[in-house]
Parts: structure tokens; sequence; C-alpha cells
């Protein structure tokens, strides 16, 4: 297997993404030819911003229509490039009536598709596939099984299921997809990311991700009687962005890679906001009892396996092989929250209180 050569275009799938685009922005502003899939390229506004770096960068953005769930759909993107970031992912409804065929399907047959025609593309070299670190456990109760009480890439989500979890187990069996496939082959080799809850400034406005919907149910009030006792790993999205552009071009990369600046609370997110923005926002001033969960954590969609399960036990991840071999150096993730729920609170995502 050869390294990647500069001059080769590369191509980001799922361009218009939170994480995805940082990554553009980074390859267009290292001057590299990035071809970038949308689904649509008559909806103009949800890549313009894409459109902008590009014309004040030295780098060339070439939009390619594609789709996760059509064969042969990235072929014609992929002509060409050394290196592909797949970091498309099919869109996850809330409401969802099969998670097989909602989440669990698409997430798979997206990553078989974009590596079918990996293989059918002779001239690519490396893959950088988006994971996530709910591919490394299913619930936070798996960290007592853990000999230094955090998850590392060694472990694998074991316990999420089509029924317990479908869209952690949608991340695992994609991850898992990805690297039977490349086993499979001898001409491309594969690197996987597995981030953390990103947070951090959004290039656009319209960014949809997890994040913004539990710093929303802080703003709105839905917290404001207390919230679960639970931990997120977090992680700043430029950070998740250096990772990738890290993995595609960094000759020793392999295998997969943790990428987390630290665990919070959702209590301990709450204070902070609390301590930058004032008491005017009804941010979470205390934790509700587990109990109190288990009894109408139902009528709020956890059910008590859920509760059971991930409520009460802190998490925390190891992040020493980003560091060592890709060279991470993390931002601080209380920053990345305040940013981002300014950002939130600048474009209207979140209202304002006088």
């Amino acid at each position: 297997m050869t390294t990647p050569q500069y001059s080769s275009p590369i191509l980001v799938t799922g361009a218009t993404g939170y994480i995805a685009s940082w990554v553009i922005k980074k390859l267009l502003e290292q001057g590299h030819t990035v071809h970038a899939t949308v689904r649509d390229l008559n909806k103009k506004p949800s890549f313009a911003h894409l459109e902008k770096i590009a014309a004040d960068t030295t780098g060339t953005l070439k939009l390619f229509k594609a789709n996760l769930l059509e064969p042969d759909s990235f072929d014609k993107a992929m002509q060409g490039c050394e290196i592909l970031l797949h970091m498309a992912s099919p869109f996850v409804v809330n409401n969802y009536k099969d998670a097989l065929k909602d989440i669990i399907e698409p997430a798979i047959l997206g990553t078989e598709n974009v590596l079918n025609s990996a293989n059918k593309t002779e001239s690519v070299k490396r893959v950088v596939v988006t994971s996530s670190i709910a591919a490394t456990y299913g619930d936070a109760i798996d960290i007592q099984h853990t000999a230094n009480n955090e998850f590392d890439e060694s472990h694998w989500n074991t316990t999420s299921s089509e029924t317990h979890q479908p869209y952690p187990y949608s991340k695992v069996m994609a991850e898992r997809k990805a690297w039977e496939m490349q086993k499979a082959q001898q001409r491309w080799n594969l690197v996987c990311i597995n981030p953390a809850l990103v947070l951090g400034p959004s290039l656009t406005a319209t960014t949809q991700s997890g994040s913004v919907e539990v710093l929303q149910q802080f703003a709105n009030g839905m917290t404001l009687l207390g919230v679960p006792p639970m931990w997120n790993g977090i992680v700043d999205v430029r950070d998740v962005a250096e990772a990738h552009v890290q993995a595609a071009f960094n000759p020793d990369a392999e295998g997969r890679y943790i990428i987390s600046g630290g665990t919070l609370s959702l209590l301990e997110m709450g204070k902070i906001l609390r301590q930058n923005f004032g008491p005017k926002f009804p941010f979470p001033r205390n934790n509700l009892p587990k109990a109190a969960f288990k009894l109408f954590g139902p009528l709020a969609g956890f059910s008590k396996s859920f509760v059971e399960l991930n409520m009460g036990y802190p998490i925390y991840f190891n992040a020493h092989k980003s560091q060592q071999a890709l060279g991470m150096q993390y931002r601080n993730i209380e920053t990345s929250l305040v940013e981002h729920f300014q950002q939130l609170l600048d474009d209207g995502v979140v209202k304002k209180y006088l």
C-alpha cells in the first residue's frame, strides 16, 4: 500500500454536515482539491458556506450529487481520489417507526455502498470513516467492565441491539461493516475516528446534531426541575476535524481513535452555562434521583432498562492514542460548550431572555 499523495483530490462524503464542513474548511485552507458530496445540488443554501470558504482559500471545491442508499452513487465523485473521508450518515429522526429500517439498515447500507465504490476505484489508498464512541460502549454501566474505569479503542459496543439503543447499535454495526470490507481487500487501508459528543461553533446556522438538541433542552426549560445523573464524553468540533485530517495524511495512522477532550455531567454543563450566561435562562440546578426517572421516565421517552443501565454511572474515555499518534491537543471543553451556546443565541436557535 502506497502513501497517499497530497496532490490528488480528496473525497468528503456528507459535505454539509457539522463536522464535515470543518474538515473541508481545513483541507481547502491547506490548498487541496476537495470532491464533496451532497444529496441535492439544487439546495444551494445548504452548501453556500462551503463555496464561500473555497472562494476565500487556495483550495478547490468540486460538488457532486450522491445518495448513501443508492449503489454506485459515489463512483463519479471518487474518481482520481486517493483519500476518502466517509463522513455521511443517514439522518436519524426521533420519531422513527422501525429502528431496523429507519436507522440500522441505512447506516450499514450507506457504509457498504461507499466502500463498494472505493473497491471499484483504483486510485483509493486510504479510507477514514467517521464512527462514534457509541461504537465502543452501549450503556454507561459498561464502564464497570473496563480495567481502568475508562473506555479505549479496544472496547466495542456489545450491549446495544435493534430493540435496545438502536442508534448506538447502528454506529457499531456500520463500523464493523467497514472493518469487514477493509479486511476483504488489499489496496486501501482504514482508519476510524470515534468522537465523543461534539460541541463547538458550527459553520452554518442550520446544523443538526445531538449536541444542539441537548443545549436547546437546557434553554427551553425542559430540564429546569433537574437533569438525569448522566455523563458525556465531550470534544470540540474543530478537534474532531483536525483528527480526520491527521488520520488522512499521517502514514502511521491505523485502527481506531477515540477523540475526546474530557467528561462532563449534564449538571456540570448546566452550571457552566449559568456561570457564563447568568440566571435568566432555566438551566438545571440539580440532579433528579434515578428513582424518579424509573417512575416517570417512560413518559419522557426513557425506558426502565435505559434508566437502570445509563443513569448514575460516570463514564470516561482514554484519548491517549490520538494524542500520541495523531498529535491531538484538545481544546478546553468548557469553552467549547460556552461558544456553542453563544452561537445558538446569535443564530436565533435558542431564544434570548432579556
